[in-house]
């Protein structure tokens, strides 16, 4: 019975340590996104691309794409932009 308390414990702590490098992966990815470097801000913008749409990331996305010079960087954007968007109007055209 120790065991499993100790082994529950451990799983615990592991998850919430897990939790934890996440939570700064995504907030470092999100950082990166006004960057100076133009790898970095694509880097970011792929990790963007994998996230489920929300407010939040629609938010940012438009503030991203009205100050990114260049036209690439901000077509990705853009199309990133408008998936989240349409997911987002098909949430609340479903509810």
């Amino acid at each position: 019975m120790r065991r499993f308390g100790l082994l529950l414990l451990g799983a615990g702590a592991v998850a919430a340590i897990s939790a934890l490098i996440l939570r700064d992966q995504v907030s470092r990815h999100r950082r990166n996104l006004f960057s100076p470097s133009p790898f970095r801000r694509l880097a970011a913008l792929g990790h963007l691309a994998g996230e489920p749409a929300s407010v939040g990331a629609v938010t940012l996305l438009r503030d991203f794409r009205a100050w990114e010079a260049r036209r690439l960087l901000r077509g990705r954007a853009a199309a990133i932009l408008a998936r989240m968007e349409d997911e987002l109007r098909g949430r609340v055209a479903g509810s």
